[in-house]
């Protein structure tokens, strides 16, 4: 049974969903020269702003450990829960781990009906259950703001590690869900489309992508990122910079959701996806026949997006077999080469 809702909760919300990330250029110039924390049991940290942290236990088992939390980017309480657990997890598999266990992070406002607050949080539950994670307990604090999401924790065999640090000139990059959620939850905060017409994206924001991760450990693909608030472009520029390669992407080849791009052609973009264009502009290339548009959409923020795979081209054919067994889009956008930055065309 649906919560009747008082309030539109993303009217509560300056920004939705993972649009709300602190800049990357920004977050960069935070982290740049802080104290190091790390011992040698740490095997990833935030160096190369990887989708989470490794910590070793033993030779043959470490954690996985990521927090990721947000605003509304959906008006539906019980829709809202189950896209931010999923994009929490997310992180997870995208370094091949298997979640095990979460801790809820929670912001509420006193003057909401706690009914809604239990909507959230049985949409995160339900979300949970469903990639197997122990929700073990959490933490709320008051906020006029609505904030969801999770602490989530995982297990990983170190020799099988997938980073966003080793992708390999002649590698082929494989996506797994279609870009666009950016725009869509924007126009469907703006009432420039209906709510219904929006779930088609929440179905993609909450498909879990466990399919896709253990078809790239079958793959032995050679890295990986999650495409959420800084979009295509932007993980895909972390990617190449953690690797020290060049990505050039195919714009066309690229799934994008219906309706995108009309939709920024009304200049229905979010504040976030705005700013990811012009801090993508400093190491991305466009070819002169790439739409402005297309461009737009390259760096619409994303939540709870899909994963972008980077896999020889010898295993590629392996890869893309296994995600259709599962389900899962594989669609190829692009290889990899040898340089810096991006180039698309």
């Amino acid at each position: 049974m649906e919560v009747e809702v008082p309030v539109r909760l993303t009217a509560l919300a300056s920004c939705g969903g993972c649009a709300s990330k602190l800049g990357s250029a920004e977050l960069a110039s935070v982290l740049h020269g802080l104290p190091s924390t790390a011992n040698d049991r740490v095997l990833v940290g935030f160096g190369t702003a990887d989708d989470a942290g490794i910590y070793a236990l033993r030779d043959d088992l470490a954690l996985v450990q990521t927090v990721d939390f947000f605003t509304p980017i959906v008006d539906d309480p019980y829709d809202f829960g189950r896209v931010a657990a999923t994009n929490a997890i997310s992180d997870i598999y995208a370094m091949g781990g298997t979640p095990i266990s979460a801790l809820n992070i929670v912001a509420f406002p006193e003057t909401l009906d706690l009914a809604i607050l239990s909507r959230i949080l049985e949409g995160g539950a339900v979300v949970a259950r469903a990639a197997g994670v122990a929700i073990l307990g959490g933490h709320t604090i008051k906020d006029d703001e609505p904030k969801y999401g999770m602490a989530v924790t995982g297990t990983i065999d170190p020799r099988r590690v997938v980073t966003n640090a080793s992708a390999k000139p002649g590698d082929v990059l494989v996506l797994t869900k279609p870009i666009g959620t950016g725009i869509l939850t924007t126009a469907a905060k703006r009432d420039a489309i209906s709510y219904d017409a929006l779930r088609p994206a929440i179905a993609w924001m909450t498909m879990l992508s466990d399919g896709a991760a253990a078809a790239m450990l079958d793959a032995q693909a050679h890295a990986a990122t999650d495409i959420t608030g800084f979009g295509v472009l932007g993980h895909g520029g972390e990617l190449a910079r953690a690797s020290g390669v060049r990505l050039v992407i195919d714009a066309k080849a690229v799934p994008i959701m219906d309706g995108v791009l009309e939709l920024i052609r009304a200049d229905v973009i979010p504040s976030g996806t705005k700013h990811n264009v012009r801090t993508h502009a400093a190491f991305t290339t466009f070819a002169a026949s790439v739409d402005e548009v297309l461009r737009v959409a390259l760096s619409d923020a994303q939540t709870s997006g899909g994963l972008l795979i980077s896999i020889a081209p010898q295993r590629a054919d392996q890869l893309r077999r296994a995600l259709r067994e599962a389900n899962v889009l594989d669609a190829v956008i692009g290889t990899v080469t040898e340089g810096a930055g991006i180039t698309v065309q």
